[in-house]
């Protein structure tokens, strides 16, 4: 149990399922007042069954601005404050650009990126008021660009930009901001990834139960959180990625490439 969390309010975007589902039970056995929202009211009502504890539920769709703007409210009005934001509410991609309606990739920029920023907008007077944490759940997409994760990677460029930049307009207010990536992570994430047209592909390229899990993802991010630490990087291979990037980034192209293309049913095959 990571402690610093008793009394305070966290608020987790997409908390019905994978890293999030992991991180309101984290957060909740931590002792902490847990706020999330989902796009499934039916999701939303299974997880407060299971969790129970201090859970408040709201549905509301990131990409939409005036959801954000409500499930905040309703947040606010139910816990009094709000001490922590989550920005995990996420979707990921598989096709070639070539290939892809421009729409899809529009989808994943207003959920991944639009979606922080509407939820941090609104809920940024009282974090700022409470000297608390603004996290975003990010990915190595974030650093490297991913071949058929046009999409995906933009958005988690842009979601990294936005709060490097929030987080030095806050150095001295108390506010702490930061961002995680989990690397490949077992949830499914994979299994809702928007295919050409735009519909979720339903299943994953990946062995999932040989992936770090959504529960062991949510045990680093909470003692990151409690730490207040600036980014957190995990698996191997995720640092090893992060680390070539920097150091040799048109060797990477070649190993990032050859690695994607060996994935079962690849585009770029």
């Amino acid at each position: 149990m990571q402690t610093g969390f008793k009394n305070k309010v966290v608020v987790i975007t997409g908390g019905s399922s994978g890293i999030g589902k992991a991180l309101v039970a984290e957060m909740l056995h931590n002792g902490a007042s847990v706020a999330v929202c989902g796009r499934k009211k039916e999701a939303l009502e299974v997880l407060k069954q299971e969790m129970g504890g201090a859970l408040f539920t709201y549905v509301a769709d990131v990409s939409v601005e005036s959801d954000c703007k409500t499930f905040i409210a309703a947040t606010l009005e139910h816990f009094g404050k709000i001490d922590i934001l989550i920005n995990n509410a996420g979707i990921s991609m598989r096709a070639l650009f070539k290939d892809a309606e421009v729409s899809v990739l529009k989808t994943l920029m207003d959920i991944n990126f639009w979606g922080t920023v509407y939820c941090t907008k609104f809920a940024l007077p009282s974090i700022l008021a409470n000297k608390g944490t603004i996290v975003g759940v990010s990915s190595i997409a974030g650093y490297r660009g991913l071949p058929g994760r046009t999409g995906y990677s933009a958005s988690k460029f842009a979601m990294q930009g936005f709060l490097e930049a929030l987080r030095t307009e806050n150095l001295h207010t108390g506010v702490n901001v930061m961002w995680v990536c989990p690397g490949f992570t077992a949830s499914n994430i994979r299994n809702t990834a928007l295919n050409p047209q735009g519909q979720a592909q339903g299943d994953t390229p990946l062995e999932e139960n040989k992936l770090m899990s959504a529960e062991q993802v949510a045990a680093e991010v909470a003692r990151a959180i409690a730490k207040r630490k600036r980014t957190l990087v995990l698996t191997s291979q995720g640092k090893l990625t992060v680390w070539l990037s920097r150091l040799l980034p048109g060797v990477l192209d070649g190993l990032v490439f050859n690695h994607f293309k060996k994935e079962p049913g690849s585009p770029l095959q």
